[in-house]
């Protein structure tokens, strides 16, 4: 009687679900495109160049900077599957999204979220090798095995992602079409499902604790490594230039992990305390913030972009 009674409150699978944006911010929330805007726009401009420069730029054709390359295009697509959605939000208002799109957004965010990690995971391996086998370094890392590489993390990503739309697409009822939320985010949508949610939930958290657990102890590790070998080093000169290589790729770890165990903790032990606008800000400058540092991390700290960069504003002012 009481399932008859919840079934007869809800409504089936709607054919769309409609965005609301921040809960509670109403009409202040376009003020947040000064923010998110610009962010965006950053992102597009500086992973956009990298690609460019490394297309162009012969030189740059090394295993480090090809998975430089593929970290930049993960970070095109990240930033992509949602900024566009959520400006449009914050500017114009609650829109809709069909239900089937909103399955598609939210496995491309969840996979791309996971691509980044392990490209980070490989990144942190090919500096663990470079620093402490330098002499094999050439033969252990070609751009054939980049190359092998980069797509067993992209079918690794699908593979681990795809069953986030095809749990919540077995349910048929829900108790509203309303999402409180900037995109479509597995537990955003799996707080309007009517029915047994405990496999959504369980499975969300123990991909988040595997994926990012995993990748960080193996990030870890590889530096563990690299700090061993440096210690060997017989200078303060080697060991500082040793370090200063793997110095942008700390700082674009950095930048991605934080963010993401804050807003991780913050919405599962602080539910109850910390307001909902903060936890869906936090997940939006998560999977924002990085894509746009990025590029200013890699062109400041690391000197072959760097002098490809000043060479090509120089040749741009001869022009002119």
């Amino acid at each position: 009687m009481a399932e008859t009674l919840q079934l007869n409150s809800t409504f089936l699978r709607p054919t769309f679900f409609i965005l609301t944006g921040f809960p509670g911010l109403g009409s202040t929330q376009t003020w947040l495109t000064l923010v998110f805007g610009p962010i965006y726009l950053l992102a597009l401009l500086g992973n956009g160049a990298l690609l460019a420069l490394m297309w162009i730029d012969s030189t740059l054709h090394q295993p480090m900077f090809l998975l430089l390359a593929v970290l930049a295009a993960t970070d095109l697509g990240l930033a992509t599957s949602i900024a566009p959605g959520l400006l449009a939000v914050l500017w114009l208002g609650p829109r809709s999204v069909p239900y089937a799109m909103c399955l598609v957004q939210m496995f491309f965010v969840h996979a791309l979220t996971a691509m980044e990690s392990g490209v980070l995971l490989a990144m942190a391996c090919d500096r663990a090798v470079a620093i402490g086998c330098p002499l094999h370094y050439p033969v252990l890392v070609t751009k054939a095995r980049v190359g092998y590489a980069v797509l067993a993390l992209i079918l690794k990503a699908a593979a681990i992602v795809v069953p986030f739309p095809l749990l919540v697409a077995k349910f048929e009822h829900f108790q509203a079409k309303t999402i409180g939320h900037t995109y479509c985010a597995h537990m955003a949508v799996v707080e309007l499902v009517v029915g047994n949610t405990r496999a959504n939930n369980l499975y969300g958290l123990a991909l988040s604790l595997a994926i990012s657990g995993m990748d960080i102890l193996g990030i870890t590790g590889s530096y563990g490594l690299i700090a061993h070998a440096v210690l060997q080093l017989p200078t303060r000169e080697a060991c500082a230039k040793a370090f200063g290589t793997c110095s942008s790729h700390i700082c674009v770890i950095l930048a991605f992990y934080i963010p993401g165990l804050f807003s991780y903790l913050t919405h599962r032990f602080g539910h109850h305390t910390v307001p909902k606008p903060v936890h869906i800000l936090l997940s939006n400058i998560y999977l924002l913030l990085p894509p746009a540092l990025n590029p200013l991390i890699y062109g400041a700290r690391t000197k072959q972009i760097r002098d490809r960069l000043l060479e090509s504003f120089r040749f741009r002012k001869s022009l002119l």
